[in-house]
């Protein structure tokens, strides 16, 4: 049996082609998943772990204060850097370094007269030339060797030979009324620029590396520090990291925790990588969708395979071959064919992740990816799990077909109808699961309840997937009887072909009913999630654009000249200068209050946001729920030149409470510009964007201490962040269409095998093959249609109760349908099935007729 088995792999090879597609591309999707999150937790450890690399033990900062400074609220714990003689006298111990980490406003220019955008950098120390403990690497130049040099990462922007202007950040108070003085800017020499390697914290802010001596200097009050602690050759690591932490805690005078370089080097890799494992298991969630479309596939495939050698089993069996046999041979047949393409598969994402980590390396990408890390069990799980989804996809038809008769075998074979004990049995489970999931998940979505609506989805997708057995053939004959009347012969052949084999129609629909679904109901969950946040933004924010005084109601405030400056910027189509002032409001004191402008109602976005009336103030739900306010109450309201008495309104949902401005003159005579509010011409559209950008450069060089904030700006975050993600998403679930595409064009590809000499006759009797062609395509668009609109329909209730599940405790929930690109999922998958059938289709055409008639 063996070499027949074989045999028959050999000859059915082309044939098993489309499940091996499939294996392959979701065996590669897998390791790519894997061998890239270990290349980037390899990446990441080798950059993380330098600085510890040439130490024994590390000591921790403490966290308690000492006892005599219980009491004192400014009380902080003691430096190290009062331990580092007494670490330095522990036997064994050859150098100590004090690493601290401090911030300093940096900015680049070429003269004392002109200085570049100032940004805030991270500075670290540098231990002095020769000491074992100096680990920073440069790409250019060299590492700062006396006060005066610095070497700065990429982020800064400057060159060796650079200067650069560097303000410390001042010490850390002591006392309640003490303002320690900020140390004077310096001016330095950029002498080198930092190598990061596959830091990736290196990308998120500046770095500046400065000598420790400057450090010590500028005094800075420091964010973190540790010890390193160099041991002589032989030392034990973790006898050393006990007597340091001991020689440190008697120092300071409270306890102190060290442990070794290797423990806190995975300590810093655990905290630094925590978001890509759980990118990985994301992306492995995805991965797990592609394999189960590819198990739909391969099952599809060798049910049609075996469908096709009934006589050839049966002859086996009547010169002596088992039952027994023949499954094992059907079985060796998928386990010879999952292991070669698993092993294609492996090599695949393995190469895809080379090629993509040196393409990575060479960008500014915020994955670091360097080299090649390929662990072991990468290579095992991509083999063992291709094998084995290959060998259990097939067991079902093994089964199948060596149920049949000898001698019924030999004769012509009834196809096998869908009400079978089987198709029953599928009917019930499908409904057992789906309409007891599908009211679970409608009761859970509308009360907001993720968790619960996320084990309600589960049995009810899967209730629809075993549903869609007996209702996908239905709906393709439904749509086929539409289709044969107005696609000529061509149509009604494709019509009758589409249900000829159901059961074979039904599980290469849901292959490809499984991805549109999913990637619908992203599509549908973002539009939601859009709508909704929109809503919510109308009622939280007053404004398109907001220009707030960043010193919050201490200082001058902003400029007058800022109303016309921001009034005359290219797409605002309104601004108001809001004033404001601090007032004891009832019970609150220094209460911010704005006062609103009679002009504001032409910029605000919606009513319930413009100026109240005189003598009321507005306040928001929240304000008014925290200070046990209700509407029509009365507040007394004191400012520094006037009192008045002001009726709440609860209304909107302002953060502050607002005022008529001649309610708030009365309250604070000439008060500060404390915003400005602005109106835009296309709030939602992309040219808000442009606006913002104009705003934002008209407001740093006519107010620099204030910044823009307002709707536009949340908005333009939010959907790029829904963008990004939907592209994701639609890529990842795209590996998932692919396969069921491949699906696609394998069953037509072998039903034109069976059908060789029936398109032999239509050729005779002088179909030509253009209408052969015709045939297959109307076909493929069939089922590919069908499966798309039925997989968007569910797409769209699974994102409208995701949404819903995700958004309804927060904030009422807007659900939003995109038409527009549900239509063009429908369309694009659908093409895709008509483009899979282009091949299969083609063969058809071009068996001459009498070859075909021969069989």
């Amino acid at each position: 049996m063996l070499r027949l088995t074989l045999a028959q792999v050999r000859h059915h090879a082309g044939r098993l082609l489309a499940s091996a597609t499939a294996v392959v591309i979701a065996v590669a999707f897998v390791v790519v998943t894997l061998v890239g999150g270990s290349t980037a937790a390899a990446t990441v450890r080798a950059a993380l772990a330098a600085p510890y690399l040439p130490a024994a033990a590390v000591v921790e900062a403490p966290t308690d204060v000492p006892p005599a400074d219980a009491d004192d609220p400014f009380a902080v714990p003691p430096s190290l850097a009062g331990a580092v003689d007494a670490v330095r006298a522990v036997d064994g111990v050859t150098d100590v370094a004090l690493d601290t980490t401090t911030y300093a406003s940096v900015s680049t220019g070429g003269s004392e007269d002109e200085d570049g955008a100032a940004t805030t950098a991270q500075v670290v120390p540098v231990q002095p030339l020769g000491s074992p403990l100096r680990w920073q690497q440069v790409g250019d130049g060299r590492l700062p060797e006396r006060p005066g040099e610095v070497a700065v990462t990429e982020r800064v922007g400057a060159a060796p030979g650079d200067v650069v202007t560097v303000q410390p950040e001042p010490p850390l108070a002591t006392a309640e009324d003490e303002e320690p003085a900020a140390p004077e800017p310096q001016r330095l020499e950029v002498v080198g620029v930092l190598d990061t390697g596959g830091d990736p914290t290196a990308s998120v802010t500046p770095r500046l590396a400065v000598t420790a001596d400057q450090v010590a200097a500028w005094g800075s009050s420091a964010s973190s520090e540790e010890l390193r602690v160099a041991a002589a050759p032989g030392t034990d690591a973790q006898a050393l990291a006990t007597a340091v932490a001991a020689a440190a805690t008697d120092a300071l005078g409270v306890p102190v925790a060290a442990q070794t370089a290797d423990d806190a080097t995975d300590a810093v890799v655990s905290e630094t990588t925590g978001g890509a494992l759980q990118l990985v298991s994301v992306l492995l969630a995805f991965a797990v969708v592609s394999v189960l479309v590819a198990g739909l596939v391969i099952a599809n495939t060798f049910a049609v395979l075996l469908a096709q050698r009934t006589r050839e089993l049966a002859l086996l069996r009547c010169v002596g071959a088992s039952r027994a046999q023949l499954r094992r041979g059907v079985l060796l047949e998928a386990l010879a064919t999952g292991l070669a393409a698993s092993a294609l598969g492996t090599a695949l994402g393995v190469a895809i992740t080379a090629a993509g980590s040196a393409v990575v390396a060479r960008t500014d990408a915020p994955i670091p990816l360097q080299g090649l890390s390929v662990p072991w069990w990468a290579v095992v799980v991509g083999l063992v799990l291709g094998t084995l989804v290959t060998v259990v996809a097939a067991t079902s038809p093994a089964r199948a077909a060596t149920r049949v008769a000898p001698l019924a075998a030999l004769r012509p074979l009834d196809v096998a109808p869908l009400r079978s004990r089987g198709g029953a049995a599928r009917l019930v489970a499908g409904l057992l699961l789906a309409v007891p999931g599908a009211v679970a998940l409608t009761w859970t979505s509308l009360r907001g309840e993720l968790l619960l609506a996320l084990a309600a989805g589960v049995p009810t997708f899967l209730g629809v997937v075993l549903l869609c057995q007996r209702g996908v053939p239905a709906a393709v004959g439904l749509v086929g009887r539409l289709l044969a009347r107005v696609g000529g012969v061509p149509g009604r052949l494709a019509a009758r072909n589409s249900v000829r084999v159901p059961r074979r129609t039904a599980a290469t629909a849901t292959a490809l009913l499984v991805g549109v679904t999913l990637v619908s109901t992203f599509v549908v969950g973002a539009a939601s999630v859009r709508a909704t946040t929109t809503t919510e933004l109308e009622a939280q924010y007053p404004a398109d654009v907001q220009v707030v005084d960043a010193g919050y109601f201490d200082g001058p405030g902003l400029p007058e000249d800022l109303l016309p400056a921001v009034a005359g910027t290219p797409g605002v189509t309104g601004a108001a200068a809001v004033r404001g002032a601090l007032v004891d409001l009832g019970d609150v004191t220094e209460q911010p209050l704005l006062g609103l402008p009679a002009d504001v109602d032409g910029v605000v976005r919606s009513s319930t946001a413009g100026a109240p009336a005189a003598g009321e103030v507005r306040v928001g739900p929240g304000y008014a729920e925290v200070n046990g306010l209700a509407d029509g109450d009365v507040l007394t309201a004191t400012g520094p030149t006037g009192t008045a008495d002001l009726v709440v309104r609860v209304g909107g949902r302002n953060d502050l409470p607002v005022v008529a401005e001649a309610d708030l003159e009365r309250l604070a005579a000439a008060a500060p510009v404390a915003e400005v509010w602005a109106a835009v011409a296309d709030p939602e559209g992309r040219g808000a964007g442009e606006t913002v950008d104009a705003l934002t450069t008209t407001v740093s060089s006519a107010a620099p201490d204030s910044y823009v904030a307002g709707a536009v700006l949340v908005r333009q975050g939010l959907d790029q962040v829904l963008d990004v993600l939907l592209l994701v998403v639609t890529a990842l679930l795209g590996v998932a269409v692919v396969i069921a595409l491949v699906g696609v064009g394998n069953t037509l590809a072998l039903s034109v095998v069976e059908r060789r000499q029936e398109l032999g006759l239509l050729r005779a009797l002088g179909q030509p093959a253009r209408d052969v062609r015709r045939t297959l395509l109307w076909e493929a668009g069939l089922v590919a249609g069908v499966a798309s609109v039925l997989g968007v329909g569910l797409g769209v209730a699974f994102g409208l109760a995701g949404t819903s599940a995700v958004l309804a405790s927060a904030a009422p929930v807007v659900l939003d349908v995109p038409w527009l690109q549900v239509a063009a999922v429908v369309a694009v998958a659908t093409l895709a099935g008509m483009v899979a059938s282009l091949l299969p289709a083609r063969r058809a055409a071009a068996v001459p007729p009498v070859a075909a008639m021969a069989g």
